[in-house]
């Protein structure tokens, strides 16, 4: 009978034993659950951080990149422009040059008329005389002989 009741007792202490045992095994258990979330969130927080460096880098490239075309797009307007003007520029001297001819044309036709040598042939567009002595000439946009040397 000693013996039984002392296997009861042994009984009734290795529950106890084991009891708190499990409450110690859920504490720790439960604060290495905690440490793996502690350590998710701060991974989390460095994807999270990383990811927004990503996007900063991708801004200011992109913000670079349409700097650069804009400069771009400054320079070949200017060059446009220039070109422009260096067309109508060209265009206003031909102008003038056509003006020049027509009163080239007007005051050599008026100096043509009192010429009476003969025209043996032609010098730069221009009639060419020949004069009394032999010498040959046109006249000029101003009205002028002007004497073309023999070769």
């Amino acid at each position: 009978m000693k013996k039984v009741m002392l296997l009861c007792m042994m009984f009734v202490f290795s529950n106890i034993i084991f009891a708190q045992t499990t409450k110690e095994k859920t504490t720790k258990a439960k604060a290495k659950t905690e440490k793996k979330v502690e350590k998710a969130k701060e991974n989390q927080d460095k994807k999270v951080t990383k990811a927004k460096e990503d996007i900063s880098k991708a801004k200011k490239e992109t913000n670079e990149k349409v700097a650069k075309a804009k400069k771009e797009i400054k320079l070949e307007e200017r060059k446009t422009k220039a070109t422009i003007n260096k067309t109508k520029a060209k265009a206003k001297k031909t102008e003038v040059e056509e003006t020049e001819d027509m009163k080239e044309t007007a005051a050599s036709k008026a100096a043509e008329k009192k010429v009476t040598d003969k025209a043996t042939g032609s010098y730069k567009g221009k009639k060419v005389y020949t004069g009394p002595k032999g010498g040959r000439y046109y006249i000029n946009k101003n009205g002028n002989k002007t004497y073309i040397e023999r070769d």
